[in-house]
């Protein structure tokens, strides 16, 4: 039997996935959270084995990157699966660059879902068609070619912090962290999708699965720089 970790926001989801993998036989669920590093920071103080697979939330709400959570969970030794909504190709394609195992649609069926489990957990690859659509369909995000590092400012400043607290956050300049807006800004006008505001860059991240829709942060203000 595997062994699983579930990481999601979502309690009722974590719960449902925990009863299918008893119901299933497919793995015992080992860990069960919130975060990618509330989950490290058990495996640290239980020294527990790592997980055969992690199954991810990919947009979590503690404001951890698609690519610092996946990138980590790679670094500990599991495989990641992607569980979550379809309609965040640009987000989904971060995470399988990142090095995730695979992706599964929270709409898709339960047993497609444990099915998905178990093939990665066996080690096989998860070819399927949210996969697929992330990794031929993805073409806004791909033509704005946003580095890592813009994305990351994009991300924090247009969820709704000022620029100077998103300079801290990531531990850089000011002035790097406002040269990349603009640089943000060049990339976007070059595709054909203008952000001359902060409430454009934010439809621009959400469009591109950089910020959760739920989690949005329009302030009648954001349009201010």
């Amino acid at each position: 039997m595997s062994s699983v970790a579930l990481i999601d926001d979502h309690e009722s989801v974590r719960l449902g996935l925990e009863a299918a993998c008893a119901r299933a036989g497919v793995g015992e669920v080992v860990y069960s959270g919130a975060t990618v590093r509330g989950y490290l920071a058990w495996r640290a103080a239980t020294q527990a084995p790592r997980a055969d697979v992690v199954v991810l939330d990919l947009m979590l709400g503690d404001g951890a990157t698609v690519t610092e959570n996946v990138t980590a969970l790679v670094a500990d030794g599991s495989p990641v699966l992607i569980h979550s909504v379809a309609d965040r190709p640009a987000a989904v394609r971060e995470a399988l660059s990142a090095g995730a195992a695979g992706v599964i649609s929270k709409a898709s069926r339960t047993d497609d879902v444990i099915a998905a489990i178990r093939t990665i957990a066996q080690g096989q690859p998860l070819e399927n068609l949210e996969w697929a659509s992330a990794v031929d369909g993805d073409h806004a995000f791909a033509d704005a070619q946003l580095a890592n590092r813009e994305r990351e400012v994009l991300r924090l400043y247009a969820a709704g912090l000022p620029l100077k607290a998103v300079a801290d956050r990531l531990g850089i300049a000011y002035s790097t962290a406002k040269e990349n807006i603009t640089r943000i800004r060049v990339k976007y006008v070059e595709v054909g999708r203008p952000a001359p505001t902060k409430v454009d860059l934010l439809r621009r991240a959400m469009e591109d699965g950089l910020v959760d829709e739920r989690r949005r942060d329009a302030r009648d203000d954001a349009g201010t720089r």
